[in-house]
């Protein structure tokens, strides 16, 4: 028998929420900041803030800056700036309106299928070419972003206005008009498939990932903690479509989409909206964007430069010409954005896009997106978007008169960029 006294054991430390479910920690706080920024807002505006038509609003105007905001992240986490997005995307819109309504119809005739895939094919184009150019220009000729991206706000915004001579440009295209959301839905029975196709790839993906990690010998969570992650995405997809499904069409719209068909609306018909295209758009360009930078060696040098740019090149990565194509998928995604943004408003003003810079940077940076570079997320980006234009749309709901609105949105800025530091102070990130 061992004199040995009692073996002391130490109880393992006890875990919360966020870390069974391995959620990231700033993540789960802006998540629980938008869900008190929306009990707020409801209380604030009688039950209005929530309502199916106000989330379908948001949903709508959040797409443009949310497309923008996922090539910014992969820009700011190169250690790069770009204060030209807005411009951009203005003179991608201004040439898409005089494209359509001007230039090609002369050369294919009105009404010809052509005109609508040339004018959008031209616009990625354009926007794709001049990110490049401001690629070269930084990564070749060793320009500074800041510099560089600041000459091309003042310059695409004024080219912009040169190109359509100060007017605006109505558009009259339907088929264009289908990507502001607006006017382009999916209506409830598409909406629903499309909800339960992403529910399944989300699962998917949830326990592909855990079988990944179980081959490898890799500690998983636990069965429960899976089942309870799987259960609040899906819940969130099907909420979503459910809340989108739930608000009706007007019935002067309604009526005016019947007349185009040559049919009459039934008495007492009533036809809901549906998940927007555009929003389909932004989902889209979210899970591409995120497997480029996840599963792809583009995403992973992206990582490497922003995280030791000298490291990088020494390891045999071409940083100059990885430069170049960053910028290069910003500017797609500019152009793709200006489709969006100048479908929603049915015309190419000479405001479209002001601002935008600030606020995709500033979504980006609430997202997660270190400015020192190296560390960011694709659905930081677009949860920060998400909380900058539910915070607009509430002060607007609520009468806030728009100077302040962009006081509060900077002051908010601020504030995420200081918690940042904070935090990555905190966890060793920074020192």
């Amino acid at each position: 028998m061992s004199d040995a006294g009692p073996v002391s054991q130490t109880a393992p430390p006890r875990r919360g929420l966020a870390d069974t479910l391995e959620l990231d920690k700033r993540l789960f706080g802006m998540i629980l900041a938008f869900a008190v920024l929306c009990v707020v807002f409801q209380f604030m505006t009688d039950g209005k803030f929530l309502s199916a038509r106000n989330i379908f609003n948001i949903s709508v105007q959040t797409v443009s800056v949310g497309i923008m905001a996922t090539g910014m992240v992969f820009v700011i986490v190169a250690r790069h700036i770009d204060l030209s997005v807005g411009s951009l995307l203005a003179i991608c819109s201004a040439l898409m309106a005089e494209s359509q309504i001007e230039w090609l119809p002369q050369v294919f005739g009105l009404g010809n299928p052509i005109i609508l895939v040339a004018t959008i094919a031209f616009g990625l184009a354009v926007g794709a070419a001049i990110g490049a150019v401001t690629g070269w220009l930084v990564g070749y000729q060793k320009i500074p972003s800041f510099i560089v991206t600041l000459g091309g706000l003042l310059i695409w915004r004024n080219l912009a206005w040169y190109t359509t001579n100060g007017q605006s440009v109505a558009l009259t295209d339907p088929n264009i008009l289908m990507f502001g959301g607006t006017e382009g839905v999916l209506y409830p029975t598409v909406s629903w498939i499309i909800g339960a196709a992403a529910s399944l790839l989300a699962i998917f993906m949830v326990l592909s990932s855990r079988r990944a990690k179980q081959s490898h010998g890799f500690i998983v969570k636990p069965v429960w903690a899976e089942v309870t992650l799987i259960g609040m995405v899906v819940g969130l997809i099907m909420g979503f479509v459910a809340i989108l499904n739930s608000y009706p069409i007007p019935e002067a719209k309604l009526k005016r989409i019947y007349e185009a068909k040559g049919l009459t609306v039934p008495d007492g018909f009533v036809q809901y909206h549906g998940l927007p295209i555009s929003v389909l758009i932004l989902i889209l360009v979210v899970v591409a964007m995120t497997m480029i930078g996840r599963k792809t060696r583009f995403g992973r040098y992206i990582y490497a430069i922003g995280g030791n740019p000298d490291a990088a090149e020494l390891s045999g990565i071409n940083t100059r010409l990885m430069t170049v194509k960053i910028f290069a998928l910003l500017g797609f995604l500019c152009g793709l954005a200006a489709l969006v943004a100048q479908a929603r408003l049915q015309s190419h003003g000479n405001d479209i896009g002001t601002l935008d810079e600030l606020k995709v940077i500033a979504a980006t940076v609430i997202g997660g997106t270190a400015l020192a570079g190296g560390i960011g997320t694709i659905y930081g980006a677009i949860l920060g978007a998400l909380i900058m234009q539910s915070l607009q749309s509430g002060m607007a709901m609520v009468g806030v008169d728009t100077p302040f609105q962009n006081i509060v949105v900077g002051g908010v800025l601020i504030i995420a960029v200081w918690i940042d530091i904070i935090y990555r102070r905190r966890t060793g990130a920074l020192k």
